[in-house]
């Protein structure tokens, strides 16, 4: 196949859409008119995307090599740098924080040089700059699919923001929504391109884009924020490029496949040195992925609204550290790079996990739990075999869907009750009943049997142990039963009985649409789970491994029997519902000690005075606090990653 003309469409049209909401301004009338194009392009973009799987699809499901010789986009690429460093470097000026621009100025200069006075050969000019397989297509469904909806749902999100929430902070939309669409746009172009120069242009936008979401208040924590996640990306974005540089100086190639090709393929002191740039690209994966010791910046985060959240933890940004991973999947297996990265990924996996347990604020413990488990999709990398793929692949796909749905419920319910603390939101069912049942779902889909994540972790667990890798056994175990420790309490908030009031849900209809959608996605997913992996997962592992036919870890039989468990798990609290509803009930108030005041939730003390019954969780902050835990933990993983580094460079020369 030529050319897929879609291509374009998906990396370009984003930036059309992004100037458009840029120029138009904040008022009530050219709200409607930026709204309207939202829905409209955000529809145009899953549209585009479902063309490009049609097109891949009908060409036989096989990779494509596509553009050529393109010369201009190459350059126009070049000057996206360029502007791209005068904005990080404008903005650390005008903040006082003058050496971040460092960052950005080196590996802009380094990209500029190798552009220019680099080696030249005819396999560079001739190298196709898009590359597109099933891993591809599986990330631009996800960030053309879940992020378009996050667009929808930001357009009512942003409306309550300004107008019940957060009054005080100058509204922006125009430079919102432009920079969502940018990320968008930004996502497509890194996801499908082959050119590692191309990768380097869009990670940088990528990591620009979440410094000025975060900042979107221009508060100072918010700007503190954004900072802590503008270095830590950069810094990424600098070994990204050194990367880039001793592969195109050593094999005179800046393909992203040839990297892969070599790397697995070469032995001997050329293994050594093909993973020089394989160890320096996974490293800047770490730092885009959140993983410990740069996991504070995607806390940081939560100051920015709530869509911002959504589209970094699930169809952006951490993402793109992941696919990264996946790709080099192959080349590390077996290799000190492997091994760095599988550890590093699973003791994320397992320090953020305890972390959660002593988190109330909701999104916090999203946060947590979104390190958590990009950490596990980390080590599945690291260990670099054809199972673990498949379990890294479906905790992606799951974990997509499941946080982009907590984070905007979690906007939802925080617009509408004032508060998103987990203790605000005990009896939800009976105040909010519709954002609690897709909240109730969303965590379900996170944590419990048999929903889609827990089977992924437990293939995990499953190829640690045929791997004999006793250290990543031992911290999948201990880090999923924690993490069952932090869902449950939130659980049991959410269907406790309550006598408060209902609260008015002030949800727009919009994102009420989104959430419902991605509800029925969650549920969707665990049912055709069994068809998923024989359709799409399985020809993705054949396609990244020699050997990955027969990699899946839980036999077809097991997955249906999964299946109709799910079934009954929403059919047997449905049918005991019709059948007593109209049941006579004869309700006795609890004994509590004294002499019950007549609602249930107080009784007389002694002293003749009223005490309020109070249920709440324990967090257990003194002992598993992010105070407590994250900076030995920084430490710890920084220390690896620095020895493991230098062994890889070392053992080159």
């Amino acid at each position: 196949m030529s050319a897929l003309p879609i291509v374009p469409f998906l990396i370009i049209f984003p930036f059309i859409v992004a100037f458009l909401m840029l120029i138009i301004p904040v008022n009530p009338k050219a709200n409607r008119v930026r709204n309207a194009i939202a829905y409209i392009s955000a529809v145009l973009i899953m549209i585009g995307v479902g063309i490009l799987v049609a097109q891949w699809a009908m060409g036989g499901s096989q990779p494509i090599y596509l553009y050529a010789n393109t010369e201009f986009a190459d350059h126009m690429t070049l000057v996206g740098e360029f502007v791209l460093m005068i904005v990080v470097t404008f903005l650390s000026f005008k903040y006082h924080r003058a050496w971040v621009s460092i960052l950005s100025i080196v590996p802009t200069l380094a990209i500029a040089y190798l552009e220019i006075w680099g080696p030249k050969t005819q396999s560079m000019e001739e190298m196709s700059r898009i590359y597109i397989d099933h891993l591809a297509i599986l990330m631009c469904i996800i960030i053309g699919i879940i992020g378009s909806l996050i667009v929808i749902y930001a357009v009512g999100y942003m409306h309550g923001y300004h107008h019940y929430a957060h009054s005080w902070v100058a509204d922006r939309r125009n430079y919102f929504f432009m920079v969502l669409f940018i990320f968008l746009g930004a996502m497509f172009g890194f996801v499908l391109s082959n050119s590692l120069t191309w990768i380097q242009f869009f990670w940088e936008t990528t990591s620009v884009c979440s410094f000025l979401l975060i900042g979107y208040t221009r508060e100072d924590i918010a700007i503190k924020n954004s900072f802590r996640a503008l270095w830590m990306n950069l810094l990424g974005g600098c070994a990204l490029t050194i990367g880039i540089f001793v592969f195109a100086y050593s094999q005179m190639s800046v393909s992203f496949q040839d990297l892969i090709t070599y790397a697995v393929n070469a032995d001997g002191g050329k293994k050594a040195i093909a993973m020089i740039p394989v160890a320096l690209i996974a490293f800047a994966a770490l730092t885009k992925a959140a993983q410990l010791p740069f996991s504070t910046w995607l806390l940081g985060a939560m100051v920015a609204p709530t869509p911002s959240s959504a589209l970094l933890h699930s169809a952006t940004m951490v993402k793109a550290g992941i696919y990264v991973l996946f790709r080099l999947a192959p080349a590390m297996h077996g290799t000190i790079t492997g091994n760095m990265i599988s550890f590093v990924g699973g003791f994320t996996f397992l320090a953020a996990s305890f972390m959660a347990i002593a988190q109330s604020d909701g999104k916090k413990v999203l946060a947590m739990s979104t390190i958590s488990n990009l950490g596990l999709m980390v080590a599945c990398a690291g260990m670099g075999t054809p199972e673990t793929i498949w379990a890294g692949s479906f905790l992606m796909i799951f974990h997509a869907v499941s946080k982009s749905l907590l984070f905007q419920d979690i906007g939802a319910t925080e617009n509408s009750l004032g508060s998103r603390d987990v203790e605000a939101m005990h009896g939800l069912l009976y105040r909010l009943p519709m954002l609690a049942t897709c909240m109730f779902i969303g965590i379900a889909g996170m944590f419990l049997a048999p929903f889609g994540m827990l089977i992924s972790k437990w293939s995990a667990l499953r190829a640690s142990v045929d791997e004999n890798n006793i250290i990543m056994t031992l911290m999948v175990v201990f880090g999923s039963a924690t993490t069952s420790f932090y869902w449950t309490k939130w659980l049991g908030k959410l269907i406790a009985v309550t006598n408060e009031k209902p609260v008015k849900d002030i949800t727009k209809p919009n994102e009420k649409i989104s959430i419902i959608i991605h509800t029925v996605m969650m549920i969707a997913l665990c049912i055709f789970v069994p068809l998923l992996t024989t359709a799409y997962v399985q020809p993705m592992l054949n396609e990244m491994f020699t050997n990955g036919k027969g990699a899946q870890v839980l036999p077809t039989s097991i997955l249906y029997l999964l299946v109709l468990l799910i079934v009954f798990v929403f059919a047997v609290p449905a049918i005991a519902y019709l059948f007593s509803k109209n049941m006579k009930a004869n309700e006795k108030l609890s004994y509590m000690s004294g002499i019950n005041t007549g609602h249930d939730d107080g009784f007389t003390n002694s002293f003749g005075g009223e005490t309020k019954l109070q249920l709440s969780n324990y967090y257990f902050k003194d002992v598993f606090g992010q105070r407590k835990l994250m900076l030995p933990c920084q430490l710890l993983t920084a220390s690896v990653i620095i020895v493991m580094l230098c062994m890889i460079i070392g053992g080159a020369f």
